[in-house]
């Protein structure tokens, strides 16, 4: 049995009723969306993009905040008018970017703007201001760069460079420099004579540079084209929806709906989290945001320190995987395989409540386990009260949904007018209603809020680019089709362990764009639809927030509690197990994707499913009415890879395995009983 705080437990074990029920100042303060300096503090700490400069001049203060809602205004009117041409759009919304980013991530511990962030801000003026000028000579001179070409790309891929080492680390910029020395070595470098397979023709300086800055296959690339529509509307919608108390009617109706029940803080945190998450798209965000008032409350119920930081980690991370929004990552998605973003959100659908499936039951069976109670209704909101007062505000979710599902518009109108419609809805009640200075600051936090996102995506497209012009995309393919014709299985953990270790300390949009450049296409080739390929590589590499050593949500989780960082991240691990086994599932059953399926081999197969995440659950938490035994442990895990596989004779080994584990926890609960009674 897992040890609780002994501040909430009596010393026989029992919960301590009055300790578990009472709820702190700090933390209604917390539900209300109030963060400590502490608690902000942790999140610069652990998620770079928000350890943004504090300026003290109210000039320049005034002026940034300015030029937030000009550039946020820009992107608004060109999503609904129409945008100029590819490359020069895309050049200034890089150059937009790159001069906030300046402004807003110091070079160093210096508070102030120095003369170096001056000179950064006034190069990034001039790099979109030549592709402005030059246009058609640059296009008319690709492949054959002059010197003005020259200067203007290399100073881009430095501008880009620095600016994602002071928003996301030095992660993601030493990666892109490797690749970026990969091609410009060719067949000089070790790797030719370590690894033959790896070595390639070489290119210039010249021809490296000119592909990332003169082409839509590098920097301007694809990543970049989602970054400046797709994402930055729809961060621009969750900066709208949080001015009008968004987060915290999530938090509420959570509340209200399960804080009454056995363990209900955990599942309060698995629900806002999630819903949170969905939108926000930062797990690190998201874990300090809503764990601030639901860690404390886990707590109190008698959970411990890690477990509770890890329900917090892993339903955060999930939000990425939730829709209708995914983190913005699903766009980047729907970019790369070419298909509507309506379809990603209906095959994305059933795994991520799998996921969710999976946290929630263990989070039940650990209650029961432990003996936890949930919170008196008493001090929690009524659910009618919350849905009356700020229900209104899922009016412009089901708007989205419907004009994302059934309506054929498209995805950046649809992000324009749900944008609209949210500031229309805020208006029916008080308690919602946003002022011009609130529209005014949500535009601003929009444009602030898009910067790392949009320095990540132009970082991830020097990679990307380095990828294509030397074939090595091609060269891991390979490799992994040659493993795949050994075992698939191999192969799949292969592309698992690569995802994740490529996605380690990287923002998850980059993560899934590096992984999906290498993983996808390699298991595409070996005949595995596009989509399912994809939400595999996708799936693994969020999952390396959670995974140790850099499990940066679970250490910030862990920064909340009090608890180990390793041991919460490793607990995170545990709750999240059956989203670890969920993407070999739908690579197996792809039906789970609803790919090329009817509606009732879909619920077949989902079903098998669902029963093969409760038993995961049950074999980690080791209980089902009681304590289970370590061979029928293993058995319930057994039985759980069974329903990996759609087919009916392991569906019917699972389904026998579920039946003999209820009949021998049954007779054992029974058996408890009479021995109690006697």
């Amino acid at each position: 049995m897992e040890q609780t705080d002994r501040k909430t437990n009596r010393d026989d074990g029992h919960v301590d009723l009055e300790a578990q029920t009472s709820l702190d100042e700090d933390i209604r303060k917390a539900m209300e969306g109030a963060l400590t300096s502490e608690q902000q503090d942790l999140i610069e700490k652990l998620d770079k993009e928000a350890a943004t400069r504090k300026m003290d001049n109210p000039l320049l203060a005034k002026l940034f905040y300015l030029t937030c809602i000009a550039v946020s205004l820009y992107h608004f009117v060109t999503s609904y008018w129409g945008t100029p041409v590819v490359l020069k759009h895309r050049s200034l919304h890089v150059g937009m970017m790159l001069v906030l980013g300046f402004v807003m991530y110091p070079f160093g511990k210096t508070k102030n703007i120095t003369w170096f962030d001056w000179l950064l801000i006034a190069l990034s003026i001039a790099v979109p201001l030549y592709v402005w000028t030059d246009y058609l000579g640059i296009v008319e001179r690709a492949g054959r760069p002059n010197t003005p070409d020259l200067i203007a790309a290399t100073v881009l891929v430095l501008l880009v460079l620095e600016s994602s080492r002071r928003m996301s680390g030095w992660a993601l910029p030493i990666l892109s420099i490797i690749f970026i020395a990969y091609g410009v070595n060719g067949p000089r470098g070790l790797y030719d004579i370590a690894m033959p397979m790896f070595g390639h023709r070489g290119y210039t300086w010249l021809q490296l540079s000119n592909h990332f800055f003169a082409n839509t296959e590098g920097i301007y690339g694809s990543s970049v084209s989602v970054a400046a529509s797709y994402i930055f509307l729809f961060i621009l919608f969750g900066a709208v929806m949080g001015k009008c108390g968004m987060g915290a009617f999530f938090n509420d109706l959570a509340m209200a709906l399960a804080g009454h029940t056995k363990g209900g803080p955990a599942k309060v945190s698995v629900i806002s989290s999630g819903l949170l998450g969905s939108i926000n798209g930062s797990a690190v965000a998201n874990v300090v945001t809503t764990g601030a008032f639901t860690i404390p409350l886990m707590k109190k119920t008698g959970y411990s320190k890690e477990f509770a930081g890890a329900v917090e980690a892993s339903a955060s991370v999930g939000g990425q995987l939730l829709p209708p929004v995914m983190g913005a990552a699903a766009f980047i998605m729907a970019e790369i395989l070419s298909v509507p973003y309506s379809s990603i959100i209906i095959h994305a659908a059933i795994p991520a409540l799998l996921y969710y499936l999976g946290i929630i039951i263990q989070v039940q069976l650990r209650a029961g386990k432990l003996g936890l109670l949930g919170l008196p209704r008493d001090q929690l909101p009524k659910a009618w009260s919350v849905i009356k007062d700020k229900g209104h505000l899922l009016i412009p979710i089901a708007i989205l949904l419907y004009l994302l599902l059934f309506s054929g518009t498209t995805v950046i109108y649809s992000a324009v007018l749900t944008i609209v419609a949210t500031v229309i809805v805020a208006c029916l009640r008080p308690a919602t209603r946003m002022s011009f200075k609130d529209l005014c600051d949500a535009f601003a936090e929009g444009a602030r809020s898009t910067v790392p996102v949009a320095m990540a995506c132009a970082c991830v497209g020097i990679i990307v680019g380095a990828i294509s012009k030397t074939g090595f995309g091609l060269t891991i393919a390979d490799a992994i089709i040659s493993l795949g014709k050994q075992s698939l299985l191999l192969t799949l953990i292969f592309t698992m362990v690569t995802c994740m270790i490529l996605g380690m300390g990287v923002p998850s949009i980059p993560a899934y764009i590096i992984t999906a450049t290498i993983g996808a296409r390699a298991l595409a080739a070996l005949g595995i639809p596009d989509m399912a390929a994809h939400m595999f590589a996708f799936y693994f590499a969020m999952f390396a927030n959670l995974t140790p050593p850099v499990a940066l949500a679970a250490f910030a989780a862990a920064g909340l509690s009090g608890g180990d960082p390793m041991k919460t991240g490793f607990a995170a691990v545990k709750l999240a197990l059956a989203g670890f086994i969920v993407p070999y599932m739908f690579i197996y059953s792809p039906q789970l994707l609803l790919i090329d399926t009817s509606f009732l081999e879909g619920v077949r197969v989902s079903v098998g499913a669902c029963v093969g995440v409760f038993m995961i659950a049950t074999a980690v938490e080791g209980y089902l009415f009681t304590t289970l035994h370590p061979i029928l442990r293993v058995i319930s895990f057994v039985g759980a890879l069974c329903l990996i596989d759609s087919g009916l004779v392991t569906d019917f080994i699972g389904a026998a395995i579920l039946a003999l584990l209820l009949l021998v926890q049954n007779y054992l609960v029974k058996k408890q009983k009479g021995f109690s009674r006697a």
